[in-house]
């Protein structure tokens, strides 16, 4: 991060490296999600806010052709990420049309390139990006035909990945982490044009977009230790990123912040990469809604 950077505006270039390996990790996750949200008669699928392109790839090969799926990104460097990745896959894929728009300015270059109504609109962590989130969710619900579909990937738990006491620093050190993230996350929310609070869940969100037959499908995902060695390499890249977005805010106490610094440097001998006992337990939860007649 620049040093004259405001630590609560998210400069998506920077993150792409950290979105595409996140993406690349979970992409068994998308597969078996896109497999229980597509219907058969599906032909098109709007992936909002694609990142790194996890599950633009996972409906690409379940849609297959003729199906149609819409990748769309306000970062011009994620849709150059996600056209390399779908490069690396085998065919036959759906036709992947690279869309970008900015959710905060509306849905029109979407339906522009959707040409009709959507099947399935799927969106994770991007509509807590848009100061009004219930205007996204019903923009969003507007590009559905019925039957259509919107899927918000978004809540669940915070993930577990360390031991509580690691040896050095003050035992609860992830705990206090994400006390500090969520205290970042509220700042950046306040920060938005045109912020406003939705003081609802949202499931509530998509049933007053008028959508239907709205549930929520959590998914707990384990993988124990001992990690491998590339799987603790990039966790310890990705807590990395995390410390250093919020080193600036003062949400991370100086004590903190000097265990992270050993905790993080290759050449300390307490290097979270060098641990063997880095595991991975988190929630995932997507909320979904049909619209009807």
């Amino acid at each position: 991060m620049a040093p004259d950077a405001d630590p609560y505006v998210v400069d998506w270039s920077e993150r792409t490296t950290g979105l595409v390996e996140l993406a690349q990790d979970e992409q068994q996750w998308y597969e078996r999600l896109a497999a229980a949200l597509l219907r058969p008669a599906d032909r098109v699928a709007a992936d909002i806010g694609c990142g790194g392109g996890g599950m633009t790839l996972a409906l690409a090969a379940a849609l297959g052709e003729p199906g149609r799926v819409l990748a769309v990104d306000a970062a011009p460097e994620l849709l150059a990420a996600v056209r390399d990745r779908l490069a690396g896959q085998p065919d036959p894929l759906a036709r992947v049309d690279l869309v970008e728009a900015d959710l905060d300015a509306g849905v029109g270059p979407v339906r522009s390139a959707a040409a009709g109504p959507v099947d399935l609109v799927w969106a994770s962590a991007s509509v807590h990006h848009v100061g009004d989130q219930q205007g996204a969710v019903d923009a969003l619900v507007s590009l559905l035909g019925p039957g259509g579909r919107l899927a918000l990937a978004e809540g669940g738990l915070p993930a577990r990945y360390l031991p509580w006491d690691l040896g050095i620093g003050e035992p609860g050190l992830e705990a206090r982490l994400d006390a500090a993230n969520e205290r970042w996350f509220i700042r950046m929310r306040a920060e938005l044009p045109g912020a406003a609070r939705m003081p609802y869940g949202w499931t509530e969100a998509l049933r007053r977009a008028g959508l239907a037959g709205v549930t929520t499908r959590t998914t707990l995902r384990e993988r124990p230790a001992p990690l491998g060695e590339a799987d603790r390499r990039r966790l310890a890249d990705r807590f990395a990123r995390w410390v250093d977005r919020l080193r600036p805010t003062g949400l991370v106490d100086q004590d903190d912040l000097a265990t992270w610094d050993r905790l993080l440097d290759p050449d300390d001998p307490a290097w979270l990469g060098g641990r063997t006992d880095l595991f991975q337990l988190a929630a995932r939860s997507v909320h979904i809604g049909e619209r009807r007649g």
